[in-house]
């Protein structure tokens, strides 16, 4: 008894040496960040353009809030969709071409994935340094998590669910839409979430396609560069002033509140999920 006692204190060591060191870096960054971008906080950062290595930040926030809301309507409905077929029809060949397209899509860099984007839609179709463009490359970057995402939460069904709606005369559409996915939302907005703090932590990709811009979003999604918060960080904190470091810190708390109230959300609408999926537990 002693010996699993001291088993047992020993493995809880280990545990929580291990939470300390995902925990401590994490914390470490966030403060780093919060002290260095604090002496900069004023209401001129929110809502002043980039001028030179100063300025305000309006439009790299306005960019990324952007970018990141075309990015859902785009990589949201292919990545669900994507899933469910992944998940409810993976006996069929195309079901196992779509893994394997979507497991190696993963696998690639994004830099490679921008620079494929560049000379495809900026040189070759001639979209130039534009939304669009950019919007594209976080798209096939996010999608193949979203993809994994989602079937993962439709496999945690119960199957007996699936067996009821068909003994209930469903057909597989609709018991999908009406009794699956209702079930599977909070797994699918984790990964949504994970996508979109993907998307929201991208430099090197939206460098080749969507450019720079120190002017405010436009409606134009083509020949149109437009700014945002990763560029700011990339580009700042390697000048020599104190003045572009400052942006730089201040970009990256911004891009960390960005992800804490994305988080929030998500929580949020998980949580009024489960309430409503709480009836489907069997």
């Amino acid at each position: 008894m002693r010996r699993q006692h001291a088993v047992d204190i020993f493995m809880w060591v280990l545990c929580g040496i291990a939470l300390a060191l995902v925990i401590l870096p994490a914390v470490d960054i966030i403060l780093d960040v919060l002290i260095h971008s604090a002496g900069s906080w004023s209401l001129g950062l929110l809502t002043t353009t980039t001028f030179g290595e100063g300025g305000g930040l309006l439009n790299a926030w306005t960019g990324t809030l952007v970018l990141m809301f075309l990015l859902f309507l785009l990589a949201a409905p292919i990545g669900v969709l994507g899933g469910i077929y992944l998940a409810e029809y993976s006996s069929l060949r195309g079901a196992r071409i779509l893994r394997f397209a979507s497991e190696m899509l993963a696998g690639v860099p994004s830099i490679v994935v921008g620079y494929v984007i560049y000379l495809v839609f900026v040189i070759v179709f001639g979209w130039s340094f534009s939304v669009l463009a950019g919007v594209l490359a976080l798209t096939i970057m996010v999608t193949p998590y979203i993809m994994k995402s989602t079937e993962a939460a439709l496999n945690q069904v119960p199957s007996n669910l699936r067996e009821g709606g068909s003994a209930l005369g469903l057909s597989h559409s609709l018991t999908i839409r009406r009794i699956l996915l209702p079930i599977a939302l909070p797994g699918i907005l984790n990964g949504l979430v994970v996508a979109e703090a993907i998307g929201m932590g991208e430099t090197a990709p939206l460098i080749y396609t969507a450019g720079w811009s120190n002017s405010l979003p436009t409606l134009q999604l083509i020949h149109q560069p437009i700014g945002y918060l990763t560029y700011a960080v990339w580009t700042y904190i390697n000048q020599p002033s104190a003045q572009a470091h400052q942006l730089a810190y201040s970009a990256a708390a911004l891009l960390l509140i960005f992800l804490l109230l994305l988080i929030g959300l998500s929580r949020w609408v998980g949580t009024r999920a489960s309430r409503y999926t709480s009836r489907f537990q069997v």
